[in-house]
């Protein structure tokens, strides 16, 4: 057995414990709305994995399979990480499972100024601030994490005035922190609207004061999603069961921003043998590696995302 049948095998085998993700219900809304406009948002940091395709494929059932109603966008704000090679090559993985898209991809790294410009708006209102604790000073803040969310604390008062002066005088750099108590304060009691038509309660306030802008980067991975959903006018937004809980912080910054909210569709995650979720950090098989078992391994991952056998 060569490596390639080792690996779709094994893949296989993961795929085996996973249920189909779009009932038969679901399938028909989207007929009859010929697609939703959504978007597969992967940052080139590495080669795309098989957890990837499912998550493209599921992406592209939503939009009904056309090219118009599905976006690619590249999340390549991590400058030391990412590379152009991958972004090649998760163009050609998409063009090998057959997803096709009409408009041109997008790019994190082109909208910093679009960032840049919300931080500002939210500065004026009060509802950032700066921080300039380092992260070993941070820990002293923190508390222990509760369901796996480590809340962030309030640090406007953490530091004096001739602390901050001396670092600023250094050229440190601060974060930007959202108050979130200033934040739910201003928009209230709010909610996400689930695929299945369910409205679910937003609880942002369990994250505490989270980071919308870097020392390194222009912005936030939440702050920088949600702009670019709204901007590029996605109905539905597919992403993996793990980032549930940051659906209840992008619902809230689309009612400080005031920008529209879209359906989500939280997939189940593929995991190993180790009980990890499948991903580049651990080293998890790659699509590359998949070449040649093209016709199997799409047969079982639509399987797996439709209800048909």
């Amino acid at each position: 057995m060569n490596k390639n049948s080792t690996i779709l095998d094994n893949t296989l085998t993961l795929l085996e414990k996973i249920e189909p993700v779009i009932s038969n219900e679901l399938k028909q809304e989207i007929i009859r709305k010929k697609g939703w406009r959504t978007r597969f948002a992967p940052s080139p940091t590495g080669f795309l994995h098989i957890g990837h395709a499912f998550a493209a494929l599921i992406g592209w059932q939503i939009a009904n399979q056309n090219p118009e109603k599905f976006l690619l966008r590249i999340d390549d704000l991590d400058f030391t990480r990412c590379s152009q090679k991958y972004v090649n090559q998760l163009i050609s993985d998409l063009k090998w499972l057959d997803i096709n898209w009409t408009a041109n991809e997008l790019y994190q790294s082109q909208r910093l100024y679009h960032y840049s410009q919300a931080l500002k708006y939210l500065v004026d209102k009060d509802l950032i601030y700066p921080c300039y604790l380092s992260r070993s000073e941070l820990t002293e803040f923190l508390s222990p994490p509760i369901e796996g969310i480590s809340k962030q604390p309030n640090t406007r008062q953490s530091l004096s005035s001739q602390v901050i002066a001396k670092r600023q005088q250094k050229g440190i750099k601060p974060v930007l922190r959202l108050d979130m108590k200033k934040a739910i304060q201003r928009v209230g009691a709010i909610s996400w609207l689930n695929i299945d038509g369910t409205s679910l309660k937003a609880e942002p306030e369990k994250f505490g004061d989270i980071i919308l802008g870097r020392r390194d980067i222009t912005a936030s991975y939440h702050l920088s999603v949600v702009l670019d959903d709204a901007q590029s006018n996605i109905e539905v937004v597919t992403r993996g069961e793990d980032l549930r809980h940051s659906t209840d912080i992008h619902c809230l910054l689309q009612n400080l921003l005031d920008l529209p909210s879209p359906i989500y569709f939280h997939h189940p995650l593929i995991f190993g043998d180790d009980g990890n979720k499948l991903s580049k950090r651990h080293k998890s098989p790659s699509l590359v590696d998949l070449r040649n078992c093209k016709k199997t391994l799409k047969k079982i991952l639509n399987t797996k995302i439709l209800n048909d056998n």
